[in-house]
């Protein structure tokens, strides 16, 4: 199945996890999905590990989530900047109740947390946000993925290629 008329948004924000954002972005393109990369503002953001810009195409203030098929959260440090975002949660909460694919990986979790849609679900994160997860009503699964309906969750980078694969699976079903 083409993907080509598939849009997807990622989020972003400073101290991203460069191999989560980097890949998501790229494997999403390799499908010849239209990507748009969202930033509280839309200056470029800089990674936790020392990546001085990544491109950012919007602001997520001018995000229309009816024009966009799936939702993609990497994690790092950024999370926590996002989700200081009224506009990120509104975005986050809109994606999941239109139950178009939301999906996130290591700290993303804690956006998700925030917007309110992981309680009675099934997710994983990042270990250090396990009892975060598990205090906001998840079930908190150990596994590279885990799929709940729309919510596709992820554990670290080392899990890249069956969350990618997930969410592109996803789309194909939507």
């Amino acid at each position: 199945m083409s993907l080509k008329t598939k849009r997807v948004l990622v989020l972003a924000a400073d101290y991203f996890e460069e191999s989560e954002l980097i890949y998501a972005v790229y494997r999403l393109k390799e499908e010849e999905i239209e990507v748009v990369v969202a930033g509280v503002t839309a200056a470029n953001v800089k990674g936790k590990n020392g990546m001085v810009a990544f491109p950012v195409d919007a602001s997520v203030e001018d995000i229309d989530t009816t024009t966009f098929d799936a939702v993609v959260i990497p994690g790092g440090f950024a999370p926590d900047l996002l989700r200081r975002s009224t506009r990120v949660l509104d975005v986050v909460r809109e994606m999941d109740a239109a139950g178009k694919p939301v999906a996130t990986v290591c700290h993303g979790g804690w956006v998700t947390i925030s917007a309110g849609i992981v309680s009675g679900r099934k997710a994983t994160s990042v270990s250090a946000i396990k009892d975060d997860m598990v205090n906001a009503g998840a079930t908190y699964v150990d596994e590279a993925v885990v799929v709940d309906g729309n919510l596709i969750t992820s554990r670290v980078p080392a899990d890249m290629g069956p969350w990618m694969k997930a969410v592109i699976a996803a789309l194909e079903e939507a």
